[in-house]
C-alpha cells in the first residue's frame, strides 16, 4: 500500500489511547498516530517493550508518550490507567481497542479457560477500556476504533474461541454506535485480513499453553502491520464504521453472507490452514 504523506499534524494535541500497543497493529498504530502529531498511551503486559517503545516515540518523534503496564482483562487495572492517561493529558481522544489473542484447536478439544481467556482479553478487553474511556470520549467529541477480524463476518476452523469473540465485539460497538448517534463520538469496526503480527505466532494451544509457530495459512497473502494500520489511520480521519481490509477482501463478506455454503466449501478450508493435531 502506497503511503499518504501529510504535511499537517491531524491529531495534534489529540490524545490516542492504544492497547495492546507494543507490537504487530497496535505497534504501528501508535507510530501512525504520532506521527501526525498525537501524544500516545499505550497499554501493553511488556515492561520492555513499553519502555523501548515510549523511549522511542519521545526521542525519533518528538511526541509525548505514557506507557503504562495492563492486563485489559482487568476491569480495575484498567480503569487506574485511564485515570492516570487523563490526569496527564487531560482527557482521551481516540481509544484503539487492539489488545488480543487468539488459539488454534478444536472445539472438542479446547478447555473452557481458554475460552475464557480469549473472551477475558478480546471482548471485555475492549468493553473495560470503552467503559473507562468513554466519559472522556463523549467531553471531547472523540473516536472509538475497535480491531476485529474478518472472522467478525466469516468463521474460519479451529478458532472457535476467537470467533465468537470477534462476533461479540461487533455486537457491542455496533449498539454503541447506535446509543452514541448525535454525541459526536463515533465508533469504527476495523476487520483485518491475515498479518505479520505475534497474535499469530503465539496462539493458544486447546490446553490453554503457547504454540510458538504460525499456523499455515493456504492461498493467502499476509500483510504488513504497517499497511494494515495506515488503512485504519485513513479510516479513522474519515470516521468510517466499518474498515474491512482483509486480504480476500470484499467478494469474501458478501459470499460468506448471501452464499454460506459455498463459501464454506470454497474458503473455509483454505483459509484456515491445517487442521490441528488432536492432543
Amino acid at each position: 500500500m502506497q503511503r499518504k504523506v501529510f504535511s499537517s499534524k491531524v491529531y495534534r494535541h489529540k490524545t490516542v489511547l492504544v492497547s495492546g500497543g507494543c507490537s504487530g497493529i497496535g505497534r504501528a498504530l501508535a507510530l501512525r498516530f504520532a506521527q501526525a502529531g498525537a501524544r500516545l498511551v499505550i497499554l501493553d503486559l511488556d515492561q520492555a517493550a513499553l519502555d523501548s517503545l515510549v523511549q522511542h516515540l519521545e526521542q525519533h518523534l518528538n511526541v509525548e508518550a505514557l506507557g503504562l503496564r495492563c492486563d485489559v482483562a482487568d476491569a480495575a487495572a484498567v480503569n487506574a490507567a485511564a485515570a492516570l492517561a487523563i490526569e496527564r493529558f487531560g482527557g482521551i481522544d481516540v481509544l484503539i481497542n487492539n489488545a488480543g489473542i487468539t488459539h488454534r484447536s478444536l472445539f472438542v478439544d479446547t478447555d473452557l479457560r481458554v475460552f475464557q481467556r480469549v473472551m477475558a482479553v478480546n471482548f471485555y478487553g475492549a468493553l473495560h477500556c470503552t467503559q473507562a474511556a468513554l466519559p472522556s470520549l463523549l467531553a471531547r467529541r472523540g473516536q472509538i476504533v475497535v480491531l476485529s477480524s474478518l472472522t467478525g463476518f466469516a468463521p474460519l476452523l479451529y478458532r472457535s474461541a476467537y470467533n465468537a469473540s470477534k462476533h461479540a465485539l461487533h455486537g457491542l460497538f455496533d449498539t454503541l454506535r447506535l446509543e452514541l448517534d448525535g454525541t459526536g463520538v463515533s465508533v469504527t469496526l476495523a476487520c483485518p485480513g491475515f498479518t505479520a503480527t505475534d497474535l499469530r505466532k503465539n496462539a493458544l494451544l486447546g490446553d490453554g499453553s503457547l504454540i510458538r509457530q504460525p499456523a499455515r495459512v493456504l492461498g493467502s497473502a499476509v500483510a504488513s502491520p504497517g499497511d494494515v494500520a495506515e488503512a485504519i489511520y485513513q479510516g479513522a480521519l474519515r470516521r468510517k464504521r466499518l474498515l474491512v481490509l482483509s486480504n480476500v477482501n470484499w467478494r469474501a463478506r458478501i459470499l460468506a453472507r448471501w452464499f454460506p455454503r459455498l463459501f464454506e466449501r470454497l474458503l473455509v478450508p483454505r483459509l484456515s490452514g491445517l487442521k490441528p493435531e488432536r492432543r
